[in-house]
């Protein structure tokens, strides 16, 4: 699907299948007839996006398998899906195995990020300008030492030199967003705009999930200023809310439903702890704010909330501006509407660019 800003350009709206794992190609193909096209005909448009996850050892298969690239898309368009992201967020073959490892000191993840990129070129529609991958926020902070930190700085400069040489043997541009989160050397604004001081910022940038977001405790406004600042920009934007207790105490058993063997960090003004579990057991002061995804039409039980008005917040002023401040927006299908009175027109048909 594609949105219209007020300046003329077009935004893509993706909706991501990244947690549903596939392993071949025909797997992929299953499960874009299970889901992807249901929820296309859900919505009524021509034109679905779609940000698929492809697992390591099948990026790497369909990185060299041109006729494979081929038929993918062919798939795609034959069900009315396009595809201008690719998530290497989780490095897993099963999607349960989670995603801090290997970490940008590991030219492993190096690797799978350029196969997706080689295989992104291929799968975007005829005019589509560029795509994007999402990846981690470089890794964990806990161990972050000197020796990561130096193997990181080479392997983004093979990174830069990888999309370059994308770029030139197709003609089609490849960026890669890094995404900030809890516990992540990739967290508050200032993490990021120190990172980037000196890397290919023309290549490389953020995909911001916006409950991360939310769970630095930034004023949105003041976190993507200090991004522009610092000529970072915000290749990808993923409209999500997290989850708030202005009172942990009072809201305990209401948490206790969103403890699960999945990690779930939890941010106050002033720290945190990395597992929602953790925090119950020994409550950290102040309100939280819990990174697990809360439905953009629905409330969380009382007394919890959500953090609509940072994400909305976030898209308003990244759509504010004469020219949109990202190309690529990934949101839940229910919520495609709720963009309607942020800076962007849901579009009636299909928009070319």
């Amino acid at each position: 699907m594609r949105l219209r800003h007020h300046s003329g350009r077009v935004v893509h709206l993706t909706h991501g299948t990244a947690v549903r794992p596939a392993r071949d190609l025909p797997a992929i193909v299953e499960q874009l007839d299970a889901y992807a096209e249901a929820v296309r005909s859900r919505l009524d448009v021509d034109t679905l996006g779609v940000s698929l996850w492809l697992p390591p050892t099948l990026a790497a298969a369909l990185a060299i398998d041109g006729r494979s690239r081929t038929r993918l898309r062919a798939e795609l368009t034959a069900r009315g899906l396009e595809v201008v992201t690719l998530s290497g967020v989780p490095y897993a073959e099963g999607g349960d195995e989670g995603s801090d490892e290997p970490d940008w000191s590991d030219p492993a993840r190096l690797e799978y990020t350029l196969d997706l990129a080689r295989i992104l070129v291929d799968l975007l529609p005829d005019d589509a300008v560029r795509g994007a991958v999402t990846t981690i926020g470089l890794g964990r902070a806990d161990g972050w030492d000197d020796a990561k930190q130096k193997a990181c700085a080479r392997i983004l400069g093979r990174l830069s030199g990888g999309l370059a040489e994308v770029a030139w043997q197709t003609g089609r541009a490849v960026r890669v967003g890094f995404r900030p989160g809890p516990g992540a050397v990739l967290d508050g604004s200032a993490s990021v705009a120190a990172a980037f001081t000196r890397v290919d910022k023309d290549r490389l940038g953020v995909s911001l999930d916006l409950a991360a977001l939310a769970c630095t405790w930034e004023e949105p406004g003041a976190y993507l200023d200090r991004l522009a600042g610092a000529g970072v920009s915000v290749i990808q934007a993923q409209v999500t809310a997290a989850l708030q207790a202005d009172d942990p105490a009072a809201a305990t058993e209401a948490l206790r439903g969103y403890v699960h063997s999945q990690r779930h960090p939890v941010t106050t003004p002033d720290g945190g702890c990395l597992d929602l579990a953790d925090a119950l057991r020994d409550p950290p002061a102040g309100p939280w704010r819990v990174l697990t995804p809360v439905p953009l039409k629905e409330q969380p039980p009382a007394p919890l909330r959500a953090t609509t008005e940072v994400w909305r917040t976030a898209v308003s002023r990244l759509m504010a501006g004469a020219l949109p401040g990202t190309e690529h927006l990934d949101i839940e299908a229910q919520g495609a509407t709720e963009l309607a009175d942020l800076g962007l027109s849901p579009p009636a048909v299909h928009i070319s660019c």
